[in-house]
C-alpha cells in the first residue's frame, strides 16, 4: 500500500520534471528541421509625383507580406525542410570546396567553423589553466598562515563575484584605445598598441580574463579537498623522503582527482557557451564564438525577420559538440565509479 501511494505521488512529480526538462530541447529540435516565413504577395502600387502641367503617375509590382485584418499581424506559413538548415549552417559546400583547393584558410571565413575553432580553442587552453591556477591558489593559502587565510580567500574569490559582461567590459576598458595600461605600454615602448585591432590579441584577452573569473571557482573546490587530505599518508610521504612536488604528483593530486574531473566537466558546460567575452570585449568584428553565431541568427534583419531554423540548428549542433566534451570525463568518471563500488 505505502508503495502505491508513493508511486501515484512521485511518479507524475518525476514526469513533470523530465517533461520540465525535455520540453525546449524537443522544441528546438523540432524548429531545426522547419523554415517558418512570412506569406508574400504581389500588389500593384501606383506612384505618382506632380508635374507643371500634369502629374507623373508610375505603377509598380513590389512583394509585400500578407497582414492578417483580424490580428494584424504578418502571416506566416512553416513548411519541413529536414536537414537544410543543418547545411545552411555547416555551408558544406564551401567547406569542401577549400579541402579540395587546399585552401585551408576559407574554412575559417565561414561562419560556423570560424566559430567552432574558436569555441574549442578557447575551451581547451582554458580549462588547464583554470585547474593548475586554482589548485597552485589551493595550496598557497591552505599552507599560508591562519591569520592570513581569511583575507587572501575574500580577495581570491572577488574576481568570481563579479558579473561575467562587467569583468569583461573591465578588462575590455583598462585596454581599449587610451585605457590605463594600453597608455602605460605605449609610454614605455614608444609605439602605438590597438590590442584590439586583430583577432590574436583580443583572444589572449579573452584567455586571461576567462582564467582569471573562473580560477576562483577552481580554488574553493580544491581548498575544500585539501581539507579532507589523509595527513597520515603525507606524515609518510615525508619519512620516506618524498620531496613538494612528489607529494603533490603522488598523493594530492590523486585525492582530488574527483575535483579535478568535477571542475574539467563544469568548465567545458560553461566555457563551450562563451558568450559574454564576445559581447564585453566586442570582438564580433574578429572573433566569434557558437553561441554568439546563434544570437546572430536569431537577431533581427532590416526587414523583421529571424532565422529562427538556422538558430535552432546551431543550437543543436552546439549542444552536440558539449557532450562530445563529456565524454571523456564522463567515462572516467564512470570507470572510477565501478572501481570504487568493487
Amino acid at each position: 500500500m505505502k508503495f502505491k501511494t508513493f508511486f501515484w505521488f512521485v511518479a507524475p512529480s518525476v514526469f513533470m520534471m523530465l517533461l520540465f526538462i525535455a520540453a525546449p530541447l524537443i522544441s528546438v529540435f523540432i524548429q531545426s528541421f522547419q523554415i517558418t516565413q512570412p506569406v508574400m504577395q504581389q500588389i500593384e502600387v501606383e506612384t505618382c509625383t506632380p508635374g507643371f502641367l500634369t502629374q507623373t503617375c508610375v505603377t509598380e509590382t513590389k512583394t509585400v507580406p500578407v497582414i492578417n485584418e483580424e490580428t494584424g499581424r504578418t502571416e506566416t506559413t512553416t513548411a519541413w525542410v529536414g536537414f537544410q538548415s543543418y547545411q545552411n549552417v555547416l555551408q558544406m559546400d564551401k567547406f569542401w570546396s577549400a579541402i579540395g583547393s587546399g585552401n585551408w584558410g576559407e574554412i575559417l571565413q565561414i561562419d560556423f567553423w570560424k566559430a567552432l575553432r574558436f569555441t574549442l580553442m578557447f575551451t581547451l587552453v582554458t580549462l588547464p589553466l583554470v585547474i593548475g591556477v586554482g589548485l597552485m591558489i589551493a595550496l598557497a593559502v591552505n599552507n599560508a598562515a591562519k591569520s592570513l587565510r581569511g583575507p587572501v580567500i575574500f580577495v581570491s574569490l572577488l574576481p568570481f563575484i563579479i558579473t561575467p559582461v562587467i569583468g569583461s567590459l573591465s578588462i575590455y576598458w583598462l585596454f581599449v584605445g587610451d585605457g590605463i595600461l594600453t597608455a602605460t605600454l605605449e609610454r614605455w615602448t614608444g609605439q602605438d598598441i590597438a590590442m584590439f585591432a586583430q583577432a590574436w590579441t583580443i583572444e589572449l584577452l579573452m584567455y586571461f580574463y576567462r582564467v582569471w573569473h573562473v580560477a576562483p571557482f577552481a580554488f574553493v573546490i580544491f581548498y575544500a579537498g585539501l581539507q579532507t587530505v589523509n595527513m597520515d599518508t603525507l606524515e609518510s610521504a615525508i619519512i620516506d623522503g618524498a620531496s613538494r612536488f612528489e607529494r603533490l604528483r603522488y598523493v594530492i593530486v590523486p585525492h582530488l582527482m574527483p575535483l579535478i574531473i568535477f571542475i574539467a566537466l563544469i568548465h567545458l558546460m560553461d566555457c563551450y557557451r562563451v558568450f559574454d567575452e564576445i559581447i564585453g570585449f566586442r570582438s564580433q568584428a574578429h572573433v566569434i564564438s557558437l553561441q554568439w553565431l546563434t544570437f546572430d541568427f536569431l537577431t533581427p534583419d532590416d526587414a523583421g525577420n529571424r532565422a529562427i531554423s538556422r538558430a535552432a540548428a546551431s543550437a543543436m549542433l552546439t549542444m552536440v559538440g558539449i557532450v562530445i566534451l563529456l565524454i571523456l570525463p564522463l567515462r572516467r568518471t564512470w570507470r572510477d565509479h565501478k572501481g570504487g563500488a568493487h
